[in-house]
């Protein structure tokens, strides 16, 4: 590599967040012990569930579900629904037991596109702590993240990694993959497809998971891709807009690629009368408004819905087995910028320096909004229509579609955004069941991890989610915040939430207690800012 490169020499892995000290940006606080939890236990029995396993099937029970040392061991039919449940079917005590009579239990959800933060808030203030972002998902039912990108180093990402995987912080498991530093608009210090191919043996060396594409010249990113294939590397990929003319979506999945994230290179993919999108002569991917509202018409210029180009183009990717993590909630702000600025949870939830990065300012990736327009929002919602009847059919055709947040920009905030994912999901035409199937067995099959967790069998590990209420019924009762209710007994309007524990390896987490404490240090966030929090403003 070249010397001149001032990142050149850096460990592989640690260009990215090399690049953002250099840029004044800086990592969140580390997590260093856990102060929520119980367990594990050697013997945890949930006592009388509804169970939805997370395959696809419907509802069950009830059952009593035997956990020893973080590992189901038992699923018990325990009686008939509206008939007394004969205590000579039920398992043996254990050490600890928790009442799920009327309750359902679920799979814990796998959040396929994470972030452990950005350091881009630094350009706002204090970032918030790893302790804040882990609290959020796990209050909202994560057990899992796939932390795409790894932008507080690789070195930092893999020993939260491992601290969380011996349950030592309240985090959920990680799936770490690292950015692959060769496009121009980022740190670029891969030149040669040898390069590529190196830097992918270091990254399995180091410990990684996988690999995070934005693109990169074809030569590079094939041999990248054939590597990764070779030593057992995942990788998704964000076709940036300065590469997709190059290698598309469909191109890369013939290469290898796991996952397209978002839904960049698709649309290119079926591209009938052109190569390049229309862009405007006056257009500049720099300015991050021009980024995001040309962005939102691209899908306006494919082919149409089940055409002979749609349907070749759908094909072609079921054939390979390719995956797509639409993230739709990320771009929900594009389709209606009032509702996202003024979602219910901001108030309480939303980190200070998060909050004013979200606010529109020149530089601030995603805080494009110094021009957002009615039309914008309407070609976001019709650019919504055709990506989302895309992925539906993908999904009804036997393909692979996972849910992923990327929460952090753009009035997304870390767990809600998943929830808000489940909405969008079922929006796009999944029923409850496969929006569920999308946030747990499909991801942990993404993530190679389906012998482990992601459904709700003996031998794999407690990833569960105990709820007083169905969440098929409304996803909205998934949230922190939970959904406006009216109690027609006393006429007022009350908050009701579903999610009462998550169970991550075998640790019980008090949802109510994980919430306390992020509303905390929200607070504590905002403490001498004259302009106080949203709600005060």
């Amino acid at each position: 590599m070249s010397t001149d490169n001032p990142y050149a020499q850096a460990q592989v892995g640690e260009e990215t967040i090399a690049s953002n000290l250099a840029k004044g940006f800086k990592p969140p606080v580390a997590a260093t012990r856990r102060d929520r939890g119980n367990g594990p236990y050697a013997r945890l029995v949930l006592r009388g569930a509804m169970l939805i396993d997370g395959t696809g099937a419907p509802p069950w029970g009830p059952v009593d579900i035997v956990i020893e040392n973080a590992r189901i061991t038992a699923i018990v039919n325990v009686g008939t629904p509206h008939k007394p449940i004969n205590p000579d079917r039920r398992p043996s005590a254990g050490d600890h037991e928790i009442d799920c009579h009327g309750k359902y239990v679920t799979p814990g959800l796998i959040d396929a596109h994470g972030h452990i933060g950005t350091p881009y808030h630094a350009m706002s203030g204090e970032v918030p702590p790893a302790d804040y972002i882990y609290k959020l998902w796990l209050a909202h039912g994560v057990t899992t993240v796939r932390e795409m990108g790894s932008m507080n180093g690789l070195t930092w990402t893999l020993e939260q990694k491992q601290l969380a995987e011996s349950n030592q912080i309240a985090a959920p498991r990680l799936v770490v993959h690292t950015v692959f530093p060769a496009i121009n608009d980022r740190v670029k210090t891969i030149h040669t497809p040898e390069q590529g191919r190196d830097w992918v043996r270091r990254l399995k060396a180091r410990g990684g998971d996988g690999i995070k594409f934005f693109g990169a010249p074809p030569a590079i990113m094939q041999a990248a891709l054939d590597e990764a294939a070779k030593v057992g590397l995942r990788s998704g990929c964000h076709h940036a807009q300065m590469a997709v003319t190059r290698v598309n979506a469909l191109k890369s999945a013939q290469w290898g690629l796991t996952s397209s994230e978002h839904y960049y290179g698709l649309p290119e993919a079926m591209f009938e009368n052109r190569v390049v999108q229309n862009y405007p002569t006056d257009y500049n991917y720099s300015d991050e408004y021009y980024r995001f509202s040309l962005a939102g018409q691209t899908f306006l210029q494919a082919a149409r819905p089940g055409s002979a180009k749609w349907r070749e183009v759908m094909d072609k990717f079921l054939e390979l087995g390719h995956t797509f993590v639409p993230t739709f909630n990320i771009y929900d702000a594009n389709r209606d910028l009032m509702r996202a600025r003024r979602a219910d949870w901001h108030d309480d939830y939303t980190w200070k320096a998060v909050w004013k990065y979200f606010q529109p300012q020149r530089g601030g990736h995603g805080a494009y909004w110094y021009r957002w327009s009615t039309t914008n929002e309407i070609e976001w919602k019709q650019n919504y229509q055709l990506w989302m009847q895309f992925i539906n059919e993908y999904k009804n055709l036997g393909g692979r579609v996972c849910a992923g947040s990327d929460s952090g920009f753009i009035f997304q905030i870390y767990g809600f955004g998943l929830i808000r994912e489940l909405e969008l999901l079922q929006e796009s035409g999944f029923h409850p069941l496969e929006v569920l199937r999308a946030a747990t067995i499909s991801g942990a099959e993404l993530l190679g991890i389906d012998e482990e967790t992601g459904s709700i069998d003996v031998g794999k590990r407690a990833d569960l989610l105990i709820h007083e209420q169905n969440p098929l019924e409304d996803f909205k009762l998934l949230y922190g915040t939970g959904a406006m209710r009216l109690n027609d007994a006393t006429g007022k309007v009350e908050w009701k939430r579903a999610l009462r524990y998550t169970v991550k390896a075998g640790v019980v987490y008090d949802t109510e207690q994980l919430l306390a404490d992020v509303r905390a240090l929200v607070e504590g966030s905002w403490e001498g800012d004259l302009d106080g929090p949203p709600h005060r403003r």
